[in-house]
C-alpha cells in the first residue's frame, strides 16, 4: 500500500484529498504547513508527496528546494492555485515531477498519482550515491556535479537529465524516453524541450560528451 504525504494548509482541500485517496487504497499523512511537511518528508519513507505552494512557515518552493538539496528523491506533484507559467517552470526546474493547478478534477489527479507511482515501480532509483562517466561525477546526495574535478552548476532538470544519461552510458536514449524519465508527463509532440536542455548540458559539460544519433536520440559518451 503506497504512502502519500499531503502538504496542504486549507483544511477543506486536505480533507477532500485524504478521503479520496484513502478510498483508493492509499495510506495518507497530512502536513498543514511547510515546516511540518519538510520534517515529515525527511523523517519518514513516503512513496509520493502532494505539495501546495502557498504554505505557512515555509512555502512549497522552499520545501521542494530543501528536499531535493538533501538528496530526497520522493516523487512530488505540486497542487496549487498558482497557475502562472513562471511558477510552473520554476516548480519543474526545482525538481517537481508534475504540476497540477486548482481547481482540479480528482479523477485527473488520481490518474497522475497512479502514473507517477507506476513509473517509480517500473524504474526504481538505484542506491548509488555517486555516478561517474569518464571525468564526469554526479553526487546524488549533495546534488553536485563535477567535470574533470571542476564543479559545475546545474538546474534541477539539467541534473535529472544528466543523471538519466549517466545511468545509461553509451546507450541511445530517445527523446520520448528522456521526456518520460525527466519531465514525467506528456508534452506537446512538437516540443523541443529535450533538445534545449541537451544544449544547456553541452555548454556546461563540453560539446563532445553528448552525441546526437540522427533519428534516434542522444547518447552520453564518457
Amino acid at each position: 500500500m503506497s504512502r502519500i504525504l499531503i502538504a496542504e494548509d486549507e483544511p477543506r482541500i486536505a480533507a477532500f484529498l485524504e478521503k479520496g485517496l484513502k478510498a483508493n487504497g492509499f495510506t495518507i499523512t497530512v502536513a498543514n504547513d511547510g515546516s511540518d511537511a519538510l520534517e515529515k518528508a525527511l523523517g519518514n519513507q513516503f512513496d509520493l508527496l502532494i505539495l501546495d505552494l502557498n504554505l505557512p512557515h515555509q512555502d512549497g518552493f522552499q520545501v521542494l528546494k530543501q528536499l531535493r538539496g538533501q538528496g530526497e528523491q520522493v516523487p512530488i506533484i505540486i497542487l496549487t492555485a498558482r497557475d502562472d507559467i513562471e511558477d510552473k517552470v520554476a516548480g519543474l526546474e526545482e525538481g517537481a515531477d508534475d504540476y497540477v493547478t486548482k481547481p482540479f478534477r480528482f479523477a485527473e489527479l488520481l490518474a497522475r498519482v497512479r502514473a507517477r507511482l507506476r513509473h517509480q515501480t517500473l524504474s526504481p532509483v538505484k542506491e548509488e550515491r555517486v555516478l561517474t562517466a569518464g571525468d564526469i561525477l554526479l553526487d546524488l546526495y549533495t546534488r553536485q556535479a563535477q567535470v574533470a574535478d571542476c564543479p559545475i552548476k546545474l538546474s534541477a532538470k539539467e541534473f535529472q537529465l544528466l543523471e538519466t544519461l549517466m545511468r545509461h552510458p553509451e546507450q541511445v536514449m530517445s527523446r520520448e524516453q528522456l521526456l518520460d524519465r525527466v519531465w514525467g508527463y506528456d508534452y506537446d509532440p512538437g516540443s523541443n524541450i529535450v533538445d534545449v536542455y541537451v544544449g544547456y548540458l553541452r555548454k556546461k559539460l563540453g560539446g563532445d560528451r553528448i552525441e546526437t544519433v540522427r533519428g534516434m536520440g542522444y547518447r552520453l559518451c564518457p
